[in-house]
């Protein structure tokens, strides 16, 4: 039987369309929240002002005020705006349609939220599943939608904000219901909040650190971050991208996509009372190391010469399956072997 490919490549078109709708968001310093939304003139106490109507959560209509009625600039600039967020609407949609990775709306109100406050631009890190969706959008990848009820941030350093910033108050800013996940044991601090229900998005905060679980305090945040051995290592590198979601194209900060690979390889190596994520951890690892090859060879081999001796050592134990996983990329199996 013939190897099936992990992924199949955007179209040059395409990639142009995404580089375009990506440049411009990336120009922005804040994004509209929500639905792009409309213009409306309030009469008040013998005055008149213009609100932006709009949804900000699903299901939840929001008005923000804008100006006075008279004030034509204000009201020139929001519409600009407006138009703007629509037409980043309709391009998000359409790279949807074409096979690019795009997240739900919930998603994009959280990362739209903490992009307005300035957490990516101070060091905040997109990890985990998103930004592996994040990295098959920028290399121009192909392949099965991925989907997670989770958004994985990372601090290496304590974070360039101008002020300390509450991470649980500008989640609550969104106006999306979250709580807190209380720790284990009880008296432990909590490091995610989750929205309610048995598959409402969960936002985890985590660092370097180990052994892995430990309790790393956040003070720039008033929160507190869960150890993740060789994050030191996965976030030392970090770059900035874009990510899609809702109706959003939003800036963030993505780890090195070489240095993702080797680490997920790790990782799946240490899943061992959850299987199915570990073979999820592969899955992405081998397909974004394939994806890599075909733009940069060298990125891969580079990120694993300054890799920990256990990352080295895990992906060598992993030799046989990935070099399976990689048939139909032989490349990229060439590269993997060259490598270890």
């Amino acid at each position: 039987m013939v190897a099936q490919p992990l992924f199949r490549r955007q179209e040059l078109a395409y990639r142009t369309q995404y580089a375009e709708l990506k440049e411009r968001a990336l120009s922005m310093d804040a994004l509209l929240p929500g639905t792009p939304g409309y213009l409306s003139l309030k009469d008040g106490t013998g005055q008149a002002y213009w609100y932006r109507v709009y949804y900000s959560v699903p299901g939840t209509r929001h008005e923000d005020l804008v100006g006075r009625a008279n004030d034509l600039k204000a009201e020139q600039e929001m519409r600009d705006r407006i138009a703007f967020a629509d037409w980043m609407a309709v391009q998000v949609s359409l790279l949807r349609k074409l096979g690019f990775q795009v997240a739900d709306k919930k998603v994009a109100r959280v990362l739209v939220e903490l992009h307005n406050r300035g957490f990516f631009a101070a060091g905040l890190t997109m990890v985990g599943t998103l930004a592996y969706m994040a990295w098959l959008n920028e290399l121009g990848a192909i392949t099965r939608s991925a989907r997670t009820l989770d958004i994985d941030l990372a601090r290496r350093q304590p974070l360039k904000l101008s002020a300390p910033t509450s991470f649980l108050q500008t989640l609550e800013a969104t106006q999306l219901p979250f709580c807190q996940v209380p720790g284990l044991p009880s008296a432990t601090p909590s490091t995610s909040v989750k929205l309610p229900g048995v598959e409402g998005l969960r936002v985890d905060v985590l660092a370097p650190g180990s052994p892995l679980g430990t309790i790393i305090p956040i003070p720039e945040l008033a929160w507190f971050a869960q150890a993740i051995p060789f994050y030191d290592y996965l976030l030392e590198d970090s770059h900035p991208a874009a990510f899609l979601a809702g109706g959003h194209c939003i800036p963030v900060k993505l780890p090195h996509p070489g240095r993702m690979v080797w680490h997920k390889l790790y990782s799946s190596t240490r899943r061992t009372g959850f299987p199915e994520k570990a073979v999820k951890d592969r899955i992405q690892a081998v397909t974004l190391a394939a994806a890599l090859v075909e733009y940069d060879a060298s990125a891969l081999k580079q990120s694993l010469e300054v890799a920990p001796p256990e990352l080295r050592s895990a992906a060598a134990t992993l030799g046989k399956t990935v070099a399976t996983a990689l048939t139909a990329h032989p490349e990229a199996a060439d590269v993997f072997s060259d490598c270890l």
